[in-house]
């Protein structure tokens, strides 16, 4: 399709997704967060490393995206591995001993490898007597995975659930790729939920996703549409393929419309909330989308200098730097939002 005929479409695709009526929120009361835990690889990759490596400009990728250094997984450390690490430290804060775990929930897009499932390889390695599975729902991956953990506890079929998001961006990225590689990189965040009191849990949620976005942020390659081959990894088949452009659109005024949505269900306002947390994209899209809402930049939690883009693992990181540095107190309102590939997206109010 040539260029100008593409972009056209994608943009009446962006307006149209955007224009439709949203899912209608919902709301959990009766749970909260137990603990919450973290895991970044210790591997430190800067804008001038880059610069050396692959000839990217530091002051492109800093100006473009907010993104100051990443960390990268060590050649033996898979996505398990970073969430097994998360995990731990998640029931260490909790104060949970593992034969307590009801259920294991992990939102990833790099698994291990298709099947297990990267939610039982950590299940084993923890040596907890549950289920466990995965949620594939990239960038909104944690938050999908922190909803269906709420869900199990609000009906009363989990006392406890080990909610993990975590990716391995830096095995899917194409290191040719100067617009999209410097953006991603590692690391992994998981929550302890439980029951809580009347008052506490999601005053308000909402999950959505548009499919027929879909060819704007995918891995083409290494599926059962176009399994692994010379002709595939030759043409870069296997790595992660972005409309920038189109992405950051549509995620500015998704961003913007269900944490309007999921603001006008709980009945509160921009001025209620404690911590915005949203998922760690890039710079310009948290301003743009908050800018938009009047929130205070004071008041939306920002670490992606430090990681860039984890994916999975970017809302959990980020709430558990804020609790360990003792930033949330009880009955605090706290506003998360993951968004990406699917196109999906996941938005709660969650009172502490």
């Amino acid at each position: 399709m040539p260029t100008r005929r593409r972009e056209t479409v994608v943009h009446a695709r962006i307006a149209m997704t955007v224009g439709m009526s949203l899912p209608r929120p919902g709301k959990l009361l009766g749970v909260r967060i137990l603990g919450t835990g973290s895991y970044v690889p210790e591997r430190v990759v800067t804008n001038a490393d880059l610069s050396e490596l692959y000839g990217f400009d530091p002051d492109w990728i800093v100006s473009r995206s907010g993104i100051h250094e990443r960390r990268f997984a060590a050649p033996h450390q898979a996505t398990s591995d970073l969430c097994v690490l998360a995990a731990e430290r998640c029931l260490k804060a909790a104060g949970v001993p593992g034969s307590e775990v009801d259920l294991v929930v992990v939102g990833t897009m790099t698994p291990d490898m298709a099947f297990p499932s990267t939610a039982c390889l950590v299940q084993d390695r923890l040596k907890l007597n549950c289920p466990a599975f995965d949620l594939q729902a990239a960038c909104a991956g944690f938050s999908y995975a922190l909803i269906t953990a709420a869900q199990f506890v609000a009906a009363g079929n989990c006392r406890t659930v080990l909610a993990i998001g975590g990716d391995c961006n830096s095995r899917v990225i194409n290191p040719r790729d100067p617009k999209s590689y410097p953006l991603f990189g590692d690391g992994a965040g998981a929550a302890l939920v439980g029951p809580g009191e009347p008052d506490q849990g999601m005053l308000a949620y909402q999950l959505g996703a548009d499919g027929s976005g879909g060819d704007l942020l995918n891995r083409p390659a290494c599926g059962s549409r176009l399994p692994p081959s010379v002709e595939a990894i030759e043409q870069g088949l296997h790595y992660l393929t972005m409309d920038g452009r189109a992405v950051f659109k549509w995620a500015v005024r998704m961003l913007a419309d269900s944490t309007q949505a999921v603001l006008k269900h709980a009945g509160c306002g921009v001025e209620d909330v404690r911590w915005f947390i949203p998922h760690q994209a890039n710079i310009r899209i948290i301003h743009a989308a908050t800018d938009v809402l009047n929130i205070p930049r004071e008041n939306v939690y920002k670490n992606l200098d430090r990681y860039g883009n984890t994916s999975g693992g970017s809302i959990p990181i980020a709430l558990d730097e804020l609790v360990r540095d003792g930033q949330v107190e009880r009955g605090d309102l706290l506003l998360t939002c993951g968004f990406g590939a699917g196109l999906t997206w996941g938005t709660a109010l969650w009172r502490w």
